[in-house]
């Protein structure tokens, strides 16, 4: 009902202003809910951003807690400001800079206020909110690199605005004093102030702004003496009045900022919105599917976090500040950050080349920027400098799979140079190539975290590199990288069927507890934020050969089954905050599980993967605020669902194949730009109906258990014929396909 209002409201809005397209009703902007994953682990905000954009304009509701890191819980009953930018569904913390705070009587708890839940709400592009301590009605929008304020004064009285400079989302009180290293302040004129922030928490970064007011404050001062880092603007004000405002953000310098706030010269409140909605609606047009209205608030909203990142932080002259903290100029006016690589390289990046195939090129040469820049690939980006969070090289598939695909925008000689250089010289401080070199793992006694993940996703970006190699014909590189990419056969443990630690005198790491949480951060251990059973299944480039090491394709999905079937009972001290969503072992809510029940489809029982995977989005994706069942990691947790009710997914991201599993929606269609579609089609699918009895392209039967990004591309129909129980698999039309070297 609360939405119902705000749209109703929107539609009247539009015809005020006299816009020439009155579609948001019918269009699907209404179907996204920015307040999933908002609780639980999910880690949402649900402020106003457009797609890509440098600034995500949001409330905060509390701080010092890991709950916190998108500033924000669903739950909590009080608001402490809205500030400029924020990270979706990661688990750390940074960013939160530039609050505002609007008041009119200061209470005795500070700057902070109770808000009225009813009055909460929000859609792409757009945030309102009551603070009812002083009755304010707060509304948010954005463009690409600007945050726009409404605040509607509901009282008589002086109205002001707090500006704090000194907020941003740490993860301990004590940590606030000093996140802020430099900082300046300009009062420019009555209506605008300057200035510039240099804060550290995650990354050591610069953001500068400009401030401007649509009417001029009485006066400004500091609420924090000659520190100047919480200024006070006094308005005068009658009942009902509004104070719009501004706020521009740049990462190179104030005049770029004033140069960013010209993408709003002459813009209001109102219009700012509507170009939001436009551009949103232009993103979420891409795909439409035929649902009830509960699959859609799922699917918009998944097709909505997609394209919150990566931030384009390039201003628009296409200036941006990179890793060595020097000033370069992007001819495409686009460098990408907040690059989560760990997370999103598995599905996020692509449905990127399938959506939009020249932001993802665009996003492959941010990367060749920051390789220029740093020496070596980004890991975790944000705001252009390095974070080194988690493991691999994972921008290496990124840029495989995008040249392998034939994307456009950056030289493929250039970007293999890239790749061979960040796997072959020491630059990331998590692998020394000579080790991996002289033993083909990495010895737990010599790498004494994660030696058991960081062997396998290395192995992975070896497979990428290689061919990449060999598409550029150069055969000793090839050779080289292929015979890397099978390390991970050097960590199984054929007596337990598991991959498992081990030292460089060739001895398994004793005693092994299969179900053991390992976390860097806390516990150490030789996983990354997972266990045995998890990461054994982390061979996306040969399936097949791990399938062989196993003993066969009927010992391989026996094993499988006993991922999913065991108790989901996981033991050890390491943080089990990432590991959530079990069905037996199996994580759903981490990242290294997500390709998993699509390996039964590989190893010929394609029916299991069609059980499972109707169970995962029926149950660990909810339209409702606990409705994620972890972090939605900057859009891989979206992506999975994006993919997974089309009905494939990229098991190996970089291979151009993608493997079947089950279709969610009766018809579904993807908008592939220049007139072409792509539709997919169950008709008979339903809570019953979830075996593929057999697949058809184009009219006629389609045999094989992947289907490549080209045939995607090329457009055309793909129809699955489903049933109540599992089809033989000829009948399905899945015979074998294994993806190889």
């Amino acid at each position: 009902m609360k939405r119902r209002q705000i749209y109703t409201s929107i539609i009247l809005l539009t015809i005020m202003m006299g816009w020439q397209n009155i579609s948001f009703a019918q269009s699907s902007l209404k179907y996204v809910n920015p307040f999933i994953g908002t609780e639980a682990t999910g880690h949402t905000y649900p402020g106003a951003t457009v797609p890509f954009g440098m600034v995500q304009l949001s409330p905060e509701t509390g701080n010092y807690n890991w709950a916190y890191c998108s500033g924000y819980r669903y739950t909590d009953k009080e608001i402490h400001g809205f500030s400029h930018t924020h990270l979706n569904g990661t688990g750390a913390m940074d960013l939160g800079d530039i609050l505002i705070f609007p008041y009119q009587n200061l209470s005795a708890k500070g700057y902070k206020s109770g808000f009225s839940k009813s009055s909460e709400k929000a859609s792409p592009g757009y945030y309102e909110v009551n603070l009812s301590d002083d009755n304010i009605k707060a509304e948010l929008t954005a463009a690409p690199h600007t945050g726009v304020h409404r605040y509607t004064f509901n009282k008589t009285g002086s109205a002001y605005l707090l500006v704090d400079l000194q907020h941003g989302l740490v993860d301990k009180e004590k940590e606030l004093a000093g996140r802020v290293l430099e900082s300046k302040v300009n009062i420019v004129s009555k209506t605008e102030i300057t200035g510039y922030i240099r804060s550290k928490r995650w990354v050591d970064k610069k953001i500068f702004f400009v401030l401007q007011t649509a009417k001029p404050f009485i006066s400004a001062s500091y609420a924090d003496g000659d520190r100047k880092r919480q200024i006070i603007l006094n308005f005068a004000s009658e009942k009902g009045a509004s104070v719009e405002m501004k706020v521009a953000v740049s990462a190179v310098s104030i005049e770029g900022a004033r140069k960013n706030l010209s993408e709003t010269a002459g813009k209001n409140f109102n219009a700012v919105l509507a170009d939001a909605q436009n551009t949103w609606s232009t993103h979420l047009d891409k795909m439409t599917i035929e649902g009830n209205d509960a699959q859609k608030e799922n699917f918009y909203t998944s097709m909505y976090h997609l394209a919150i990142q990566p931030n384009n932080i390039a201003d628009i002259d296409g200036k941006y500040r990179a890793q060595d903290d020097q000033i370069y100029t992007s001819p495409t006016k686009t460098y990408y950050s907040t690059f989560s690589l760990w997370d999103t390289y598995r599905a996020a990046h692509p449905m990127y080349t399938i959506l939009m195939p020249d932001r993802a090129g665009q996003m492959v040469q941010s990367m060749i920027g920051h390789f220029n820049a740093a020496g070596t690939l980004p890991v975790w980006t944000l705001f252009g400098k390095e974070t080194w969070t988690m493991i691999g090289n994972h921008a290496v598939p990124v840029i495989a799979d995008a040249m392998l695909k034939g994307i456009k925008g950056f030289d493929y000689e250039q970007a293999y140079q890239t790749v061979k250089t960040t796997l072959t010289k020491n630059g990331n401080p998590k692998y020394d190539w000579s080790i991996l070199n002289k033993y083909g793992y990495l010895p737990a006694d010599l790498v004494k975290i994660e030696s058991v993940s960081r062997t396998l996703e290395a192995a992975f970006d070896d497979w990428c590199a290689a061919q990449m190699a060999k598409k550029l014909n150069k055969t000793a590189d090839y050779n080289f990288f292929i015979k890397r990419a099978g390390s991970y056969a050097n960590v199984f443990d054929k007596k337990s069927g598991l991959m498992r630690g081990k030292k460089s005198d060739g001895s398994w790491v004793s005693p092994f507890d299969p179900l053991k949480i390992s976390h860097a951060e806390s516990s150490g251990g030789d996983f990354t934020e997972g266990n045995a059973w998890q990461y054994t299944w982390h061979v996306q480039q040969d399936v097949q050969g791990l399938i062989q090491l196993m003993g066969g394709e009927k010992a391989f999905t026996n094993k499988l089954d006993s991922l999913f079937n065991m108790d989901s009972k996981i033991t050890g001290d390491g943080s089990t905050l990432d590991v959530t969503g079990l069905i037996g072992q199996y994580a759903h809510g981490n990242e290294p599980s997500h390709h998993i029940t699509y390996l039964y489809t590989l190893a010929g029982e394609p029916w299991k993967t069609q059980e499972l995977i109707p169970k995962i989005i029926k149950e660990q994706y909810k339209n409702a605020p606990d409705g994620l069942s972890g972090n939605d990691d900057c859009g891989q947790m979206s992506a999975w669902y994006l993919f997974s009710t089309l009905g494939f997914y990229p098991v190996n991201p970089a291979s151009g194949q993608y493997v079947f599993g089950a279709p969610a929606f009766k018809k579904a269609v993807i908008n592939l730009g220049g007139g072409k579609n792509f539709t997919v089609e169950a008709p008979e699918v339903s809570g019953k109906n979830i075996y593929v009895q057999k697949i058809e392209l184009n009219g006629k039967q389609y045999f094989g258990n992947t289907i490549s990004h080209a045939e995607i591309m090329a457009g055309g129909r793909l129809v699955f014929t489903m049933g109540s129980k599992p089809a033989a698999l000829a009948q399905a039309g899945l015979k074998k396909k294994l993806t190889t070297n």
